[in-house]
């Protein structure tokens, strides 16, 4: 039987006080569906921001909701703690999602969604021929896919996804261990460069789909090696992705994940649609634990000369941990390995 966290008197009284309002009730349904801005909760409310951050705060003292910065934007989102988030859920599944006021807000939310998905999908689009060269200017592809294939070994193996698959890339760099592998991709334009690509070199045994990575078209429980390069930081909600990248996986299979560290490079966000600076190991811990994989390996390649000038990319690997369960040698130490290399 589990046993429910416990809520001192007092601190119930303060947390039935900050959610006993229709406005602050509004905002944890809305968080519930992901992290949100003080301007996307000022819209969607149709409040004043020094109304909304009125009500921000009442939450944050009641330890219902966190903040975190991202470069100049703050993010909200609901409180990490067992009894918080516990109390939060069950308010949050009692309410009528067909209620007008709740019904609005959520059409107001996925309108703001779309537009964030618009803005990356245009950008696919307008630098879809010249991707790999915009990239390059950020990233030392190099060295990292050279990482990778130090990471992932050169074992033969029978099924990959590239999630975010790009120009291809990845399928290109691992044809030589794959009998079989599939790329996904949200650009139409995208998977058209990964085609040619794939023609070009002449990898016959891939092949690219248009999809959503947080939901993928192809069948889980049924691949070696999933892929997620450079693709969560324009993400809404990273952590969905990863759990269905966890759900590819069959077991024993591995995920690879290449992101950058976090960062200050503000640009990145207004010009190039990053939604978010960067991913902490602490927050690939934390959704790595949630999808049930665990951590193997890191590997992290520092920008060379001044670091504040450039960007830290981080490669992680971890595995689906079924295989233990079953009573399988693993084929690599199951505890993390950190390693840094410069570019």
């Amino acid at each position: 039987m589990l046993t429910r966290p416990a809520i001192h008197l007092d601190h119930m009284v303060d947390t039935l006080k900050a959610v006993a309002e229709t406005s602050r009730l509004r905002i944890l349904v809305l968080l519930a569906q992901g992290d949100l801005t003080v301007t996307d909760l000022t819209e969607i409310l149709s409040q004043s921001q020094p109304r909304v951050s009125r009500h921000l705060k009442l939450l944050l003292e009641a330890d219902l909701i966190a903040r975190y910065q991202e470069g100049s934007w703050a993010y909200f989102r609901l409180s990490d703690a067992d009894a918080a988030r516990e109390f939060v859920d069950g308010v949050v599944a009692r309410l009528d999602r067909a209620d007008p006021v709740i019904d609005r807000d959520f059409e107001r939310l996925a309108a703001i969604k779309h537009r964030r998905e618009e803005r990356a999908a245009e950008y696919f689009s307008l630098n879809a021929a010249s991707w790999d060269e915009i990239r390059s200017l950020h990233v030392p592809d190099k060295a990292v896919e050279e990482g990778l294939r130090k990471l992932v070994g050169d074992r033969p193996f029978q099924s990959m996804v590239d999630l975010g698959t790009g120009t291809g890339r990845l399928l290109e760099i691992f044809a030589p261990l794959y009998q079989r592998a599939i790329g996904i991709d949200l650009s139409r334009e995208m998977l058209a460069v990964a085609r040619a690509n794939l023609d070009r070199s002449g990898v016959t045994h891939a092949q690219v789909r248009l999809g959503d990575i947080t939901a993928p078209p192809v069948e889980r429980d049924a691949h070696d090696l999933v892929t997620i390069h450079q693709v969560l930081h324009y993400l809404d909600r990273p952590g969905v992705a990863i759990r269905e990248a966890a759900r590819l996986l069959r077991p024993g299979g591995r995920l690879a994940v290449v992101d950058f560290a976090p960062h200050e490079l503000e640009f990145l966000r207004e010009e190039h649609a990053h939604m978010r600076l960067g991913i902490a190991d602490s927050q690939i811990g934390e959704w790595l634990e949630e999808a049930e994989l665990d951590l193997e390996n890191t590997l992290e390649f520092a920008p060379q000369g001044d670091a504040g000038k450039g960007l830290t990319v981080k490669l992680w690997l971890a595995r689906d941990r079924r295989i233990l369960l079953a009573g399988a040698d693993l084929a690599a130490d199951t505890q993390p390995n950190t390693q840094k290399e410069t570019a």
